[in-house]
């Protein structure tokens, strides 16, 4: 299934963000897991009676992250995107696990039920605030061929936010999303510095000239500047959809369906 099969239109997808209470093992950890899924779930639905084109489960909350994620996370991971599968059984759903935990994530798709995964590091080594990160396109993809998870896709972050690029610095935005897909990624990722932050339009249309796939704007879209990226594949969207826009707080409703009934009408 294609990234149009998947979303159903080409352009202007809007995906949700339903980022889970710290995870066991976490350092601030406090509720049990069937709490913490009743909580994903409750967004869930927020955003599926809005009318959300899609969504991504994230363990956001799990500071400070660490490159190697425990079987807990992972097994955690799996029940609560499994619960949010049956509450949004339509809808196009994914997962990120953090950090850099792509062969984890496309193992938690494939027991839930899911559409896609959010990788980060998927070509190109790059250091983030969790160390040294090295690219991972070989090994995660002949992991999903050894896992019969071909039906998930790979949407890949390039330039990722929160890390120095200094050691590619001689490799541009789009020379980065040609090896991602040359790499067989199904999307590339664009973002801005930091969590919230916006990305560059004028990144969006570079790499939308140097690339075939599908490419997704990754954070800092809002109802003020969202004229600027409506030419993506989807935009993923956190922090905003949240009160007062900070993406440690519930979702919104009200943003939500303000912002999806300006989507639509530029869709028009």
């Amino acid at each position: 299934m294609n990234f149009l099969q998947l979303f159903g239109r080409q352009r202007a997808n809007v995906i949700g963000m339903v980022h889970l209470k710290a995870l066991p093992g976490t350092p601030r950890s406090t509720l049990p897991v069937a709490q913490i899924q009743e909580e994903a779930c409750k967004e869930a639905e927020i955003y599926r009676k809005a009318g959300i084109d899609g969504l991504i489960v994230e363990n956001m909350n799990d500071i400070p992250y660490t490159l190697n994620v425990g079987p807990e996370v992972t097994a955690s991971m799996a029940t609560v995107c499994a619960a949010v599968r049956q509450t949004c059984p339509q809808i196009p759903l994914g997962v990120q696990v953090l950090a850099c935990a792509n062969q984890q994530a496309l193992a938690v798709a494939l027991a839930a039920g899911l559409n896609f995964i959010r990788a980060e590091s998927f070509v190109f080594s790059h250091v983030a605030d969790e160390g040294l990160v090295d690219a991972c396109a070989g090994d995660l993809l002949r992991y999903r061929k050894i896992i019969g998870a071909e039906h998930v896709q790979i949407f890949a972050d390039i330039k990722k936010k929160h890390s120095s690029h200094a050691v590619t610095a001689d490799v541009t935005i789009s020379e980065t999303a040609k090896a991602a897909e040359f790499f067989l990624a199904d999307g590339v990722i664009l973002t801005g510095v930091s969590t919230g932050e916006e990305a560059d339009p004028r990144e969006l249309k570079e790499v939308q000239r140097s690339v075939k796939i599908p490419v997704l704007i990754g954070s800092g879209v809002t109802l003020d500047n969202v004229e600027k990226y409506t030419n993506a594949n989807a935009l993923i969207i956190g922090s905003y959809f949240k009160h007062h826009g900070d993406w440690r707080n519930n979702v919104d409703y009200d943003k939500v369906m303000t912002f999806l009934d300006k989507i639509h009408k530029l869709r028009d």
